[in-house]
């Protein structure tokens, strides 16, 4: 039984790192202009509740140049890694902070509608268990 449920998370992993890797591909102009984040991240200031625009004020709007350079980056690689089965936990747990932080900065984590966002519950918790119950990923990399 044991051996379905890694079978299950193994899955998992492939499916949500295929989607990081997609994610973060569609990101690739960031690295040329940073200017594409900021104007998104000036976005949802006007919809976030304060505690969004405090973190879109103090952090992310200033970090933009350097964060349009690691997100991409950190959604292909954590992606990659759980494809390959490579330290699919770090790499699930690295890339529920992204994912978090994005949320959080969109102000929709507070929000009721997040229950049914399409990126929110079912990201979350794909990453959640990849992060808790990864440890022997069949087909993997790493064991």
């Amino acid at each position: 039984m044991e051996r379905l449920g890694g079978a299950g998370l193994r899955v998992l992993s492939l499916s949500t790192g295929t989607f990081l890797i997609c994610m973060g591909l569609t990101k690739l102009d960031w690295f040329a202009d940073s200017s594409f984040l900021a104007a998104e991240l000036r976005g949802w200031w006007e919809f976030a509740p304060p505690i969004s625009r405090w973190y879109l004020d103090m952090v992310a709007i200033p970090g933009a140049p350097l964060f349009a350079r690691v997100v991409p980056l950190g959604e292909f690689v954590t992606g990659a890694a759980l494809v390959l089965g490579y330290r699919a936990r770090t790499a699930a747990a690295l890339a529920l902070f992204m994912v978090l932080n994005f949320h959080f900065a969109m102000g929709i984590l507070l929000e009721p509608a997040y229950l049914t966002n399409g990126y929110g519950l079912p990201v979350v918790g794909g990453l959640t268990a990849l992060a808790v119950g990864a440890r022997h990923l069949p087909l993997g990399i790493s064991r």
